[in-house]
């Protein structure tokens, strides 16, 4: 089951006097961050109104409607901020890391199962898929089209081509 709530950042500390907040965004861009005017606090339990954003730098700067001094926002320090599956609009192809964990890894062109999707990466060049496969090892796929080939979050399936020395040491 879809989570309805999702880890999206934390608030690592205060910004200026204002009651400003600097957020690490747990996203792919802090951009996407600035895009919601409502997030949650307390895995969904409560919710905040975001009057502005902006990124700076690594960080997203934001101010919480009632948060209006640095005391105030000092005591938001270390809270995780979520936002709602509903008001999120990924591009095609684009998913929640969240959803991919425990997908099934398939071959492709053979249809073996490969293993199970543990862990994504996140890199510069791109995201790297760490693959627990049945015998207990990990195997690293980088997500790019060349060796991911299809991905369903409704049925938990990710089908990838193998290359030679991907899964050399399974057999």
């Amino acid at each position: 089951m879809k989570k309805k709530f999702l880890e999206i950042g934390q608030i690592v500390g205060t910004h200026a006097l204002a009651g400003e907040v600097r957020v690490q965004p747990w996203a792919d861009s802090g951009e996407f961050l600035c895009s919601f005017k409502n997030m949650y606090l307390r895995s969904g339990e409560e919710k905040i109104n975001i009057t502005r954003s902006r990124v700076h730098g690594n960080i997203v700067i934001m101010k919480i409607k009632g948060i209006d001094n640095v005391s105030d926002a000092d005591t938001m320090r270390g809270k995780v901020l979520f936002i709602d599956r509903d008001d999120a609009k990924l591009p095609e192809g684009r998913y929640f890391i969240c959803d991919l964990i425990g997908c099934k890894i398939v071959d492709n062109e053979s249809g073996r199962e490969l293993g199970v999707l543990e862990n994504v990466e996140q890199y510069p060049a791109n995201e790297v898929y760490c693959v627990r496969t049945p015998a207990g090892k990990t195997a690293y796929i980088a997500a790019v089209e060349q060796f991911i080939a299809h991905t369903d979050i409704d049925a938990g399936i990710i089908k990838i081509n193998v290359v030679e020395g991907m899964f050399d040491d399974e057999d």
